[in-house]
């Protein structure tokens, strides 16, 4: 068994890199304010889990505030199709109203989507699903033309597309992959829907989070060595799961990366009280320090959310990113 990294340990590091400047014992999280040791504390050690690989493939859990994860028994996605946007497919930017975070050179190989403000949101709703406090976070690439598509009726014309999911309602989070305009007999595994294809990863079951957690929530999706991996965090838990990049070759061609909260899957829109207002950050690993690009009408997903889009800024850094508001 590997040792239990202390949080003396989680203080340094988050010492190191700026966070904290004040340690105090685990206490219950809640909404706390922004100077709160125990609360930067706790955001310290969701950055670092985050930045933290798991140590084989499958699925995984940790806790506050140790670093280790442990393996747990992967389970079995959802067959729900969270389907791409509707409408012409464009490799760069179509009728998809959202931004992107757009790499001017090189491509992805991970990528964090946070909410670093969360402003009066009181309640939330999928009508179409589940229901109060039903959402997925989506964190999507930009639409492909791998290899993966060498078995459609007109490659040329066959787009792929990977998703990294967590769903509040189906308590769970995978990677969704899809093949678009394969117009053929699915490959096997693989689920039907109209001229596409979609097929998902193992799952990680990861328990519904009421919509006030909103800041506490990560996702990022990850490229290392052939393995896809998602990590979702929540309040002081995280979870993880993996799955193989030949499925769609995301590792070849992943140049865009679209985050958001929107409704739950199969088209439907995530419903926010009146008056909410959210701040969303998209942070992208691609070799370099440039500051990506927003790019506009670049959503990929078919899911929505009632909030109107603000403007949208890249920022130059250690890790690059894009952040923008969104607001009823």
């Amino acid at each position: 068994m590997k040792p239990v990294i202390h949080f003396s340990q989680i203080v340094r590091f988050a010492i190191a890199a700026g966070v904290l400047s004040a340690v105090s014992l685990p206490l219950a999280f809640a909404q706390k304010p922004a100077d709160d040791p125990e609360a930067r504390n706790q955001e310290a050690w969701r950055q670092a889990i985050v930045q933290t690989a798991v140590p084989a493939e499958g699925c995984f859990h940790a806790s506050y505030p140790s670093l280790t994860w442990n393996q747990t028994e992967c389970t079995v996605a959802p067959n729900i199709p969270y389907a791409p946007r509707k409408g012409r497919m464009s490799q760069t930017v179509g009728n998809g109203d959202d931004y992107a975070a757009e790499v001017s050179s090189g491509l992805i190989s991970k990528t964090v989507g946070t909410f670093p403000k969360v402003k009066k949101v009181t309640s939330e709703s999928d009508p179409e699903m589940l229901g109060a406090n039903d959402y997925s976070l989506q964190l999507n690439s930009n639409f492909m033309n791998t290899a993966a598509c060498d078995g459609a009726s007109n490659p040329q014309d066959c787009l792929d597309w990977e998703q990294f999911v967590y769903s509040s309602g189906y308590e769970m989070a995978f990677m969704q992959y899809w093949l678009i305009n394969y117009n053929n007999s699915c490959p096997s595994g693989w689920y039907s829907y109209a001229n596409d294809c979609y097929t998902n990863s193992n799952a990680v079951s990861a328990p519904l989070e009421v919509i006030t957690e909103l800041k506490t929530l990560k996702l990022s999706g990850s490229i290392k060595k052939g393995i896809d991996t998602l990590t979702f965090t929540a309040g002081k838990e995280a979870y993880s799961t993996t799955g193989s990049d030949s499925v769609v070759d995301l590792a070849t061609a992943w140049t865009q990366s679209e985050f958001n909260i929107i409704g739950d899957g199969d088209g439907s829109e995530a419903v926010f009280n009146s008056g909410a207002s959210i701040t969303v950050k998209v942070a992208v690993t691609n070799g370099t320090k440039n500051a990506p690009i927003c790019a506009a009408n670049a959503g990929t997903t078919g899911e929505t959310n009632n909030l109107n889009l603000g403007s949208c800024t890249g920022t130059g850094a250690g890790t690059p990113y894009i952040e923008f508001t969104e607001s009823d």
